[in-house]
């Protein structure tokens, strides 16, 4: 595989991935401001909590995966270069 094709997959999977991230900020947005005007009749409190560690967990699975193609993933390409 070419280093071309490697960077075209990798942007894509980047802009992917950024567009389910900016997916799930909108919709935890809407649950929330739903739920400000009593909308919705949920437990807002629990929701925001849930809301905030499911960030909080898509933010540890994303600097995990930032750590692995960094390191891992470009290493391998410069060895492959020399």
């Amino acid at each position: 595989m070419s280093s071309y094709n490697k960077s075209k997959t990798m942007s894509t999977m980047k802009k992917t991935v950024s567009y389910i991230l900016i997916g799930l900020v909108l919709i935890f947005t809407i649950i929330s401001i739903l739920g400000i005007w009593g909308l919705i009749d949920i437990d807002l409190q629990k929701v925001m909590l849930n809301t905030l560690y499911s960030l909080l967990v898509v933010f540890a699975a994303s600097a995990v995966i930032l750590f692995i193609v960094t390191v891992l993933i470009r290493d391998d390409e410069k060895k492959i270069e020399n």
